[in-house]
């Protein structure tokens, strides 16, 4: 019997289903189990982005932070390197997160000036606070893993109100901050540094880089379930990489602030 469909003609060669070839049951019986042996399909040839990929990327930007953060805390570098880690830091990080080309190299650039910044800050609550780096970082893990929980068990997602809140939340808070940072390089006080309102605000601080690390969650989850290109695994681990050294910076703020009123 002939298929009035031509491509159907042309792929049986017009001879009918009962001129198709049978295939033993063994050849099934075995290609299936080839196939269930194989291994999962890679990043490398699929072309699409994997959640080992975001971690792989992740992993490669905080390394570099942390390595760079490691030298400058031990060469003891004068605090202008500390601007030079701010700005930088300010400026990568602004065209990396707007621009609509992945950069791996503009990323690791910006792990590197963020390194910088934090290598230096580090050291100097240090000598103030003896062993705060290490309470701060304690907390930054714990806070990760925590909201990774949280994430992963459905009790927060990255819904269009929790986004919308978090983000025009975040913003106000950025324009405080940015105020009073403002107001420090002018010779005026810190918000910061205010009895009741400093603490409030660092803790402030803190949950909103916390919360934050839901939406990049979100972000990596879509990517993989989109299928996005293998290279948009950059920017996902760019986001992590951002919000995770904003939240260790608002620990290690808060830790200060609260050590600082108890001295």
């Amino acid at each position: 019997m002939n298929s009035s469909n031509p491509i159907l003609n042309r792929a049986y060669g017009k001879r009918g289903y009962a001129a198709m070839e049978t295939i033993p049951q063994s050849r099934v019986e075995d290609n299936l189990e080839e196939a269930y042996n194989a291994p999962a399909a890679s990043s490398l040839r699929t072309g699409r982005m994997t959640m080992d990929d975001v971690v792989a990327r992740t992993g490669i930007l905080l390394g570099i932070a942390v390595i760079v953060g490691a030298a400058s805390w031990y060469l003891n570098l004068p605090s202008s390197f500390l601007f030079i880690g701010l700005i930088g830091g300010l400026v990568t990080g602004l065209i990396g997160a707007f621009s609509k080309t992945v950069r791996p190299a503009l990323y690791m650039t910006y792990a590197v000036f963020q390194g910088l910044l934090m290598g230096i800050l580090s050291r100097t609550f240090e000598l103030f606070y003896p062993g705060i780096v290490q309470q701060a970082v304690v907390a930054t893990v714990a806070a990760f893993v925590g909201m990774l929980f949280l994430y992963k068990s459905g009790r927060l997602r990255a819904t269009p109100k929790f986004t919308k809140v978090l983000i025009g939340a975040t913003l106000g808070y950025l324009v405080l901050a940015m105020g009073s940072l403002i107001s420090v390089l002018l010779g005026g006080g810190s918000l910061y540094s205010l009895s009741v309102f400093g603490p409030m605000l660092a803790m402030a601080g803190v949950a909103l880089a916390s919360f934050f690390l839901i939406l990049d969650f979100d972000q990596a989850e879509q990517g993989v379930r989109m299928g996005l290109p293998q290279e948009e695994s950059w920017r996902a681990g760019f986001g992590l990489v951002m919000t995770v050294i904003w939240l260790y910076l608002e620990i290690l703020r808060l830790l200060a602030i609260l050590r600082g009123g108890n001295d």
